[in-house]
């Protein structure tokens, strides 16, 4: 009889699904047992990004090697051969690899190799090594090839850091190249020096960065992976992005990398694309391969080689540049065949034949690595699917995750500023949609995030605001728009921080309303850089109200270092009125109450309070130094009474924050 997971022991629903959760769970351990049994430990398994590409070994030769199972006929060429075709070839070394020994003095530091591959097709084409520590882009001809990377001398890391120092994640989602003010690819070490002081000063305790692997094309964000184990060359050498993480933690902050195993690009120039010419060695043949919505390619996951690969991945970041964890990208994607197009209706969606359990098998593993690896590493999936399970431990039944990103969230915001005028918001509809998620599966919450600033979309700033942002943002302005926009960008962002998750998500920028969207150089805008940047100008700028969002956003932050939200139990309702628009719940101790009335204000008025306490005020979004009205004392005590409620006044469209003195 088959023993029962605890994750279905903790939701009796899955009941109907327990066969399958155990086969999984039992497959998981059979091939951990196998791993462990051929190389001595998973770490050990995962090792595949020193055994291939181009490495140095002790006594000083070369070894280049390259897996390649069905190729006819492999070899090096590059800068140290006049990029001969002929001279250097690489002999079969038994399992589908290739390999070639050479003296120590026929390679260099920084010279650029490719891999001259004849395919099982008859293909001839030039290629850039898997696992390539370093790629680079030609300036002129725009191609990339391979480098061959082996400095003098090796970074020495500073500082130390544990990710479970991390209690309650308040992410920082950063893109390298886009975050300084002039329209131009920003540094990692520019990164570092200026914007990591300002993430660590606003109350942000981890930065999440993105496109960092290397891509051939800098408008897909870093999502169109090219070379997987090279950090993008556009901001700087490896030992750069060594500096910028180690500068993190010399700030408290962890630093997780974006990291895209669910596709990668379809370029053969660039990318791991039919690499022997086979049609099928890191992704599926034929349809089975390609994803058509993200024009891009898929991994095969059932294939060893394949999980070894993409498991030596995660390895690398975490040992080589001390990474604190990932937010693993696409996993709906991974996860069903349909890769997430099909709906999600019931529990038999999750546990079907749509079910991608090879792709599940990798991420339960990839999860297992990362912790061996870095005790205490932080894990987000990227999910919109809610599977049961993804947040749970492997040894529960669960795929290992820490945490899941609430996907819904922002875009049930961006729908409602859409299509819903202010006076017909529900606060029901509102209270459910913050707080729908699966028990004991950490939800990191967010009101927006980069896909919102994308151009063609509008991130919370702009739905409210629009053209006015241009125009009327000085302090002494009343203009009535901007002034419903800064209170409800206000509310939006609190009540999503405070009942979303059991984390925070921001993404650079949006914390002070960057009233521009993102727009990569492209032939469409005449390949400009004018939209592609971050203007902290304004944030600073003491006669703008970009001032007042800053100033909200570090003050909402600070409830989470002195009362633990939203890393806290679920929120619990203590009022729901729909015809004056108010909802007042406790979570961590604290009291809210959001107004989201377009003019009624309530005096006095009186809602049941979990303890007999006396409150203040911690947080009040209508405070003058935020840009409201200040219509609030904040030196006022409030006492519970006898009957265990508690009187307040309740501004129209304000949230506010009440602690126990």
């Amino acid at each position: 009889m088959t023993e029962t997971p605890k994750l279905v022991l903790d939701d009796p629903w899955l009941e109907p699904h327990k066969e399958v959760i155990a086969r999984r769970l039992g497959r998981f351990h059979q091939v951990f047992q196998d791993i462990e049994g051929n190389s001595g430990s998973l770490t050990a398994h995962a090792n595949g990004y020193r055994l291939t590409g181009i490495h140095r070994q002790p006594d000083g030769y070369w070894i280049v090697r390259e897996w390649l199972p069905k190729a006819k006929a492999v070899s090096l060429i590059g800068d140290f051969n006049q990029w001969n075709r002929e001279s250097h070839p690489l002999a079969p070394a038994g399992r589908g690899t290739w390999q070639l020994r050479l003296p120590p003095e026929a390679l260099a530091h920084g010279q650029r190799v490719k891999l001259h591959v004849t395919g099982a097709d008859g293909s001839q084409r030039d290629r850039i090594p898997a696992c390539i520590l370093r790629a680079l882009q030609d300036p002129q001809s725009h191609d990339f090839s391979g480098q061959v990377w082996e400095p003098e001398t090796t970074y020495k890391w500073q500082h130390s850091f544990d990710p479970g120092s991390v209690k309650t994640p308040l992410i920082y989602e950063a893109h390298v190249g886009m975050s300084g003010e002039e329209g131009r690819i920003h540094s990692y070490r520019e990164f570092a020096n200026t914007i990591l002081p300002r993430i660590a000063a606003d109350g942000y305790n981890i930065v999440q960065l993105m496109a960092v692997q290397e891509h051939p094309y800098y408008g897909s964000f870093g999502y169109h992976v090219s070379s997987f184990f090279a950090p993008s060359s556009r901001f700087g050498a490896p030992d750069d992005l060594r500096y910028l993480v180690d500068t993190a933690h010399g700030l408290g902050l962890a630093v997780l990398l974006d990291i895209v195993h669910s596709h990668a690009v379809k370029n053969y120039a660039e990318g791991l694309n039919d690499l022997d010419g086979s049609g099928n060695l890191y992704f599926h043949a034929g349809e089975r391969g390609d994803h058509p919505q993200w024009d891009s390619k898929i991994f095969d996951y059932g294939r060893p080689e394949v999980r070894q690969f993409l498991l030596s991945n995660v390895r690398y970041w975490l040992e080589e540049f001390h990474f604190d964890g990932f937010r693993f990208d696409g996993i709906t994607s991974m996860l069903y065949w349909h890769r997430g197009l099909s709906a999600f209706g019931d529990y038999g969606s999750y546990f079907g034949g749509d079910a991608d359990d090879d792709a599940i098998l990798y991420l339960q593993l990839a999860t297992t690595l990362a912790r061996k690896v870095r005790p205490n590493a932080i894990l987000i999936a990227e999910d919109m699917s809610g599977m049961p399970g993804l947040c749970r431990p492997v040894e529960e039944g669960g795929v290992g995750f820490s945490h899941r990103l609430a996907m819904g969230i922002p875009d049930f915001w961006i729908k409602l500023l859409k299509h819903v005028r202010d006076e017909e918001w529900d606060i029901g509809q509102i209270w459910t949609t913050l707080t729908n998620r699966r028990l004991h599966e950490p939800n990191i919450a967010y009101a927006e995030s980069h896909d919102q600033a994308l151009v063609g979309d509008k991130t919370l700033a702009f739905w409210l605001m629009d053209q006015n942002m241009y125009w009327h943002m000085g302090k002494e302005d009343p203009d009535p728009v901007v002034e419903r926009g800064i209170a409800l960008h206000k509310i939006i962002r609190l009540i999503t921080f405070s009942l979303g998750g059991e984390g925070w998500l921001n993404f650079m920028g949006n914390e002070f309303g960057h009233p521009e969207w993102l727009d990569f150089p492209r032939e469409g805008n005449n390949w400009s850089y004018h939209y592609c940047r971050r203007q902290w100008s304004l944030a600073e700028n003491p006669a703008l109200k970009y001032q007042f969002l800053g100033d909200f956003d570090k003050a909402m932050l600070a409830l989470s270092k002195a009362y633990g939200v939203p890393n806290s139990p679920p929120a619990r309702q203590l009022n729901l009125d729909t015809d004056n628009k108010v909802l007042c719940v406790e979570r961590g101790g604290l009291l809210f109450v959001f107004n989201l009335s377009t003019d009624i204000s309530i005096p006095g008025y009186r809602f049941h309070a979990p303890a007999a306490e006396t409150y203040r005020v911690v947080l009040d979004s209508d405070a003058k130094a935020f840009g409201g009205q200040g219509r609030l004392d904040p030196a006022t005590e409030y006492h519970v009474t006898g009957d265990g409620t508690l009187a307040v006044y309740t501004p129209a469209r304000t949230a506010l924050v009440f602690a126990p003195i």
